[in-house]
């Protein structure tokens, strides 16, 4: 095969472009089981970047998608409501459906009711957003979201991937964290981060609605069903789950631990109680630096800037687990500071 050498050229110099910029992505390779602990590209650090939120990816127990929904439920006499910061997976599934779109600014309330206003004609509304918030670690106000539904008669949507098993008082989800159980119409989620890391997702919702994405949905018709192990350790999680809250309880109070401690250090942190803390240093080329610098102190993050989010909100994003011990979160908050001082971040 004789590759288009100016093509190749091309996208060379662009990577070229992207080393000198300080913005090159170096892979690194987790050679260990998730845990506290892991090993990347042969050293130990403590693991601070992963969806592991109860710690539960390597237990015994565990060992023994958005794109769907949309399309067979609406179409171009509907209106689908979008958080600005929705995840792509939503955004996707929008796309695919000929439904009319509407996006309101990220968490509020006024511009969400303007929204269901501006669609008022349409025959149908639903309203869609994350539970919580991957980059930023922001709640939606699901209780102002409902009182809203009620109002314009909507629908309610909630993709609940950063909240299933440890939001709320028994690890519910965010429905739960904002006191509107039995209030969302359809809630989606994955087994993937904290329900013990295994492959696929889940659709919840009335029968009718479920049964409708069943005869319709492409994905669920063109795709292979979930393997019998990860469903049965998927079940063996939800079991785990609603027998203690212990668990869920332990990142909670790590959470708060880790946040109000690197508030008290200095750190510039988007205010809220997930697990997800949002170090915030704005400027890109730093977060890469950071994050090189705490890998060196033997703690594993990872800088994320433009286009995953907006320009000039570089950030660290540090997810906390269950699976962390105070000496854990000491020895990251004191690794953090120090990279702070020398990259000037702190004084």
């Amino acid at each position: 095969m004789i590759m288009n050498e100016k093509f190749v050229r091309r996208i060379a110099g662009e990577v070229e472009e992207i080393k000198n910029s300080g913005l090159y992505k170096t892979e690194r390779i987790i050679e260990s089981p998730q845990g506290a602990e892991i090993n990347v590209n042969g050293k130990t650090v403590l693991n601070f970047c992963a969806n592991n939120y109860l710690g539960l990816s390597s237990h015994p127990k565990v060992i023994a998608a958005n794109g769907g929904v949309f399309e067979p439920l609406y179409n171009e006499q509907d209106a689908i409501i979008s958080d600005a910061l929705n995840h792509a997976s939503i955004i996707d599934g929008v796309r695919l459906c000929k439904a009319q779109r509407f996006r309101y600014e990220h968490n509020n309330m006024n511009d969400l009711e303007a929204k269901l206003k501006e669609a008022a004609s349409c025959r149908n509304r639903i309203i869609v957003t994350d539970g919580s918030f991957s980059m930023d670690g922001t709640i939606a106000q699901l209780d102002k979201i409902c009182d809203l539904a009620d109002q314009y008669e909507a629908a309610v949507m909630i993709d609940e991937c950063h909240s299933s098993g440890f939001l709320g008082k028994t690890g519910r989800g965010t429905h739960e964290y904002r006191g509107v159980m039995g209030r969302i119409d359809i809630i989606t989620g994955t087994l993937g981060k904290a329900l013990g890391g295994a492959s696929g997702g889940f659709t919840s919702g009335s029968k009718a609605v479920i049964e409708m994405l069943r005869q319709k949905s492409r994905p669920y018709l063109f795709s292979n069903t979930l393997a019998p192990s990860i469903a049965g350790a998927s079940i063996a999680v939800l079991d785990m789950l609603s027998e203690t809250t212990e668990l869920r309880d332990k990142l909670e109070s790590n959470t708060k631990y880790f946040r109000n401690k690197m508030t008290e250090a200095g750190f510039d942190i988007k205010p809220g109680d997930h697990p997800i803390v949002p170090i915030m240093l704005y400027d890109a080329v730093l977060a890469q630096n950071f994050a090189s610098g705490l890998l060196d102190e033997g703690i594993y993050v990872i800088g994320f800037f433009f286009p995953v989010v907006a320009k000039g909100q570089a950030r660290i994003r540090v997810q906390l687990s269950a699976a962390h011990e105070q000496h854990h979160l000491d020895k990251a908050i004191g690794a953090f500071t120090r990279v702070g001082k020398e990259l000037g971040v702190l004084r």
